[in-house]
C-alpha cells in the first residue's frame, strides 16, 4: 500500500456552481490551477467544503477526474463516507482509480455511534480498502466525537489507517493523539484557527477552508511551521485570524464562496439546503480581503 505524503497545506476544495445551479467545471479547473500556483501541497476534493452531499454520482466522478488532471502531481485525499459500511464502500467503488491517493472518511453521521461502533466501522472500511484511510473527526457536523483513545486504538491496531483530520475544535484532543500515536501517524488540523497550535505539538499541516481564498498565505504558514520558523508562522497566522473567523460566520462554505465571488473566481451560488451569504457576510469578507 503506497502512503502519500500529506503535509503542509491541503485545500478542502469548494464546488463552484453556475447561477442555474449546474456545476461550473471551467471555474473549478481555474480554482485548481490557482491552488497549484499558490503552493498547495495536496488537494481534498469531495469533502464538506465541496457541498458533496448535493452532488450526484456523475458530478462526483467528473470533479475527481478534473482534480486529478489539474493537480500537477499533488496527492489527492478524496472525501467519502456515509452512515453505513455498505454505503461508504459503494462510494469508494464508484470513485476508486488512479486519481485517489487516499480516502478521507468521515465519522458516521446521524447514527451517533459510540466509541466501539466507531472503531469497528473504521476497521471494516480499512480492511476492505486497497488505499490508505485518513479519519475525519468533525463532531459539529456528525453529532459524534471520536475520542483520542479510539483514534489511537485505530492507529495502533488497524493497518491502512494513516492519519486523522482532527476538527473537533478541541486542541487538547489533538495534543493527546500526538503525544501517544505511532511516529508515522499523521495528524492534520481540520480547523484553520488551530493549525499553528497543532503544528507546534507535532501536527503535519492543515486541511484548510481559508486556503481556497489565500492558498499562498496558508501554504506559507504551514511551510514555516514545518521548518520551525515559528516567528514567521505566528506573524502569518495573526494576519489570517480575521479570515479564519469570517469563514465560519455562516455554515461552511457559504462565507468562502462569498469571498471567492468578490475575487471574481466563481459565483456565490449554493445548492439547497444551503443558500448564498447574507449581506453582512459579504460586507465582512470585503473588509477582511481588503485588509489582507
Amino acid at each position: 500500500m503506497k502512503i502519500p505524503e500529506l503535509k503542509g497545506c491541503g485545500t478542502a476544495l469548494v464546488t463552484p456552481f453556475q447561477t442555474d445551479g449546474e456545476v461550473d467545471y471551467e471555474a473549478y479547473a481555474a480554482l485548481l490551477d490557482r491552488q497549484i500556483k499558490g503552493g498547495a501541497d495536496f488537494l481534498v476534493p469531495l469533502a464538506t467544503t465541496g457541498e458533496t452531499p448535493t452532488l450526484d454520482p456523475v458530478e462526483r466522478v467528473s470533479m475527481l477526474e478534473i482534480t486529478h488532471d489539474h493537480a500537477g502531481g499533488r496527492p489527492l485525499l478524496v472525501g467519502c463516507g456515509s452512515n453505513s459500511v455498505q454505503g461508504t464502500l459503494a462510494q469508494m467503488d464508484m470513485l476508486d482509480g488512479p486519481a485517489v491517493d487516499a480516502w478521507l472518511v468521515v465519522v458516521p453521521f446521524y447514527n451517533k455511534p459510540n466509541q466501539e461502533g466507531q472503531f469497528r466501522y473504521f476497521k471494516a472500511i480499512a480492511s476492505a480498502s486497497s488505499k490508505p484511510l485518513v479519519i475525519y473527526n468533525v463532531p459539529g457536523r456528525t453529532g459524534a466525537n471520536m475520542l483520542p483513545q479510539t483514534c489511537l486504538r485505530l492507529a495502533r491496531e488497524v493497518p491502512g489507517i494513516i492519519g486523522i483530520k482532527e476538527a473537533s475544535g478541541k486542541i487538547e484532543q489533538a495534543r493527546e493523539i500526538l503525544a501517544e500515536a505511532p511516529s508515522d501517524f499523521m495528524v492534520l488540523s481540520g480547523d484553520d484557527d488551530l493549525t499553528l497550535e497543532m503544528m507546534k505539538a507535532g501536527g503535519k499541516g492543515v486541511i484548510s477552508v481559508a486556503s481556497n481564498i489565500v492558498p499562498e498565505k496558508v501554504a506559507a504558514l504551514t511551510h514555516a511551521a514545518l521548518d520551525g520558523r515559528w516567528e514567521e508562522a505566528e506573524a502569518i497566522d495573526s494576519a489570517l485570524r480575521p479570515l479564519y473567523k469570517a469563514c465560519f460566520v455562516e455554515s461552511n462554505p457559504i462565507p468562502a464562496k462569498a469571498a471567492l465571488s468578490q475575487l471574481g473566481l466563481c459565483t456565490d451560488t449554493m445548492r439547497l439546503p444551503l443558500v448564498p451569504a447574507e449581506e453582512s457576510t459579504h460586507a465582512l469578507m470585503k473588509e477582511v480581503l481588503t485588509a489582507l
